[in-house]
């Protein structure tokens, strides 16, 4: 995959006043706020469908599971299809949260076989910010037909598989989350043994745009995400991950997701937990 996978703000308006025939979906979301229906209702990019991350874009199950653990593959056919996404239609994803929940839905549906799914690099502020006119009030457009691939389980790890990975690990969790010293959500602090930190807002620019692929690359590499090696990530559960195979796909590497992550790891029994800060002599490579 290549930089296409993310779309400006110019670029979306002027595809719009083209009439191009593409599917916009907000999925705004933030943990411990609303669902982000309210504020789509208050103002959103024109022809917007809302999606509803907690109810569309993750399914529930058990402590185990984690708190974000994929819908069923008919679950997500069926939420593209009340979202109006026709076969072979292109899609855009945006929110207003540093394209935290929009990479989910992007990678929900690349891996679900949507071919054309971008996300709106910098979000709902990046459309405000070129004078975009917005409109309040839900679209409810006509059922779409997308037939969405039967993916399950085959491209995605359990905990059983990360516990026995053998490339580079990578925890796209905050540094004090990583080393242990905070955990306001799961039941334990600490990372993944053998874990690298590589924090989502290292690729990010303070307006919540992704940096350039040069950057983005020496943060990988710095890591030992090099290109020759297998690479997952993981996060508190599922979300940020997502957006850090977003980052992998500008660059041109495959990354591989935990669904699961922090979350499920750290309410399974058993399961090993190290805290600290990986030592900066230790190469990734060499583990």
């Amino acid at each position: 995959m290549t930089a296409s996978v993310l779309i400006t703000a110019d670029d979306l308006r002027a595809l719009l006043a083209g009439g191009a025939g593409i599917r916009i979906l907000d999925v705004r979301y933030r943990l411990g706020f609303t669902d982000g229906h309210e504020d789509y209702l208050a103002g959103h990019i024109p022809g917007a469908v809302f999606a509803d991350l907690e109810a569309d874009l993750a399914g529930h199950g058990e402590p185990s599971d984690g708190r974000h653990p994929l819908p069923s593959d008919a679950a997500l056919e069926e939420a593209a299809r009340r979202w109006g996404i026709g076969q072979g239609q292109t899609v855009v994803v945006y929110d207003d949260s540093r394209s935290l929940p929009a990479s989910r839905a992007w990678w929900a549906l690349s891996r679900a076989g949507i071919a054309d799914v971008r996300v709106l690099d910098g979000g709902l502020g990046a459309w405000r910010a070129i004078g975009a006119a917005t409109e309040e009030g839900e679209v409810t457009p006509p059922r779409g037909d997308v037939v969405l691939g039967r993916p399950g389980a085959t491209d995605v790890l359990s905990t059983e598989q990360v516990a026995g990975w053998g490339g580079v690990l990578l925890d796209a969790r905050a540094p004090e989350r990583f080393r242990g010293e905070t955990e306001p959500i799961d039941p334990v602090a600490g990372h993944i043994p053998g874990a690298r930190n590589l924090p989502i807002a290292d690729l990010l620019t303070d307006d919540g745009r992704f940096r350039s692929p040069e950057e983005i690359l020496s943060a990988f590499e710095v890591v030992g995400a090099a290109e020759e090696v297998p690479i997952a990530a993981y996060c508190g559960s599922g979300v940020t991950a997502a957006q850090l195979a977003l980052a992998g796909a500008l660059i041109g590497r495959e990354v591989t997701v935990y669904p699961g992550s922090w979350s499920a790891w750290s309410n399974t029994p058993g399961r090993p937990i190290e805290v600290g800060a990986v030592p900066a002599e230790e190469d990734p490579l060499d583990e």
